[in-house]
């Protein structure tokens, strides 16, 4: 609590050596991570964060797998949320992006040395993962479509730009707002916890659930958002998004912000 990022990544680098080296490398099958977390609250690591965390596991031979089920396919401005580190994962494994949610298909990507060891187990035998739709000829062909139109629109560029001005719009509307106790993320990818009190960082009760409050306020204003657990309100919109579009997020969760802290005094006056 408190500790600078570059802290926070030493700490959490000392944490996976220690841990490694007590259980023993050969005993952990990999190390696995979002690029950004997602449903964890819209949370950005350290710059430093994914660099060390590689080096550590790949000094020990531990595999890391990048979860880039949300993350990729342009969503952080990048194809992939790992370039924006500079690391490369052994293994990936995608979803949702990769057909834009049009047909249900994932996969998972792995580096050509582990494919090769994989399949030099059982060389004449099939790589089988044993579900019933496994490489799904529409899905395949809806994904293969939908990657191309992301290059030729250049849709993860479009998401860096206007995630920026909606980063940016997000900070200067809300940072004076009682409820907001940080405005956090990259690319399209937001999140705005919502605490009790910003000196503190503390929050409501989980019975209050004032994230789904300003939720439901927003709608009344004509934007989704999603509040997550710990009352963290959470965007993730799309890839085309305008800069207009943008502003309309930050004046209806302005709005909903407002409506809500009015209810909050108007209760606690009763």
């Amino acid at each position: 609590m408190g500790a600078s990022p570059s802290e926070c990544t030493r700490r959490c680098a000392e944490e996976l050596e220690q841990t490694l080296e007590r259980e023993g490398p050969e005993t952990v099958a990999a190390f696995i991570a979002e690029p950004v977390q997602g449903t964890g609250g819209v949370v950005v690591p350290p710059e430093d964060y994914l660099p060390r965390m590689y080096e550590v596991c790949h000094r020990h031979g531990v595999l890391c797998i990048a979860d880039e089920v949300i993350t990729g396919f342009g969503r952080l401005g990048s194809l992939f949320g790992v370039e924006q580190w500079g690391v490369v994962p052994d293994i990936m494994v995608v979803a949702k992006g990769i057909t834009s949610g049009y047909f249900p298909l994932a996969a998972v990507i792995l580096r050509t040395p582990l494919f090769e060891e994989l399949r030099d187990l059982a060389p004449n035998a099939p790589f089988m993962h044993g579900f019933t739709y496994s490489g799904h000829p529409v899905g395949c062909a809806v994904a293969l479509g939908n990657i191309e139109i992301l290059e030729r629109e250049r849709l993860p560029d479009n998401a860096a730009r206007v995630g920026g001005i909606l980063l940016d719009g997000l900070r200067a509307s809300l940072a004076d707002h009682p409820l907001v106790g940080e405005v956090r993320g990259r690319g399209l990818m937001a999140g705005v916890e919502v605490v009790r009190d910003r000196g503190s960082n503390t929050k409501f009760p989980a019975e209050q659930a004032v994230g789904r409050r300003v939720a439901r306020e927003a709608v009344e204003r004509g934007v989704l958002f999603r509040p997550l657990p710990g009352d963290v309100i959470a965007m993730s919109p799309p890839l085309v998004l305008t800069d207009a579009q943008a502003g309309q997020m930050v004046d209806a969760l302005r709005g909903a912000l407002d409506a809500t802290l009015d209810s909050l005094a108007r209760a606690a006056a009763l």
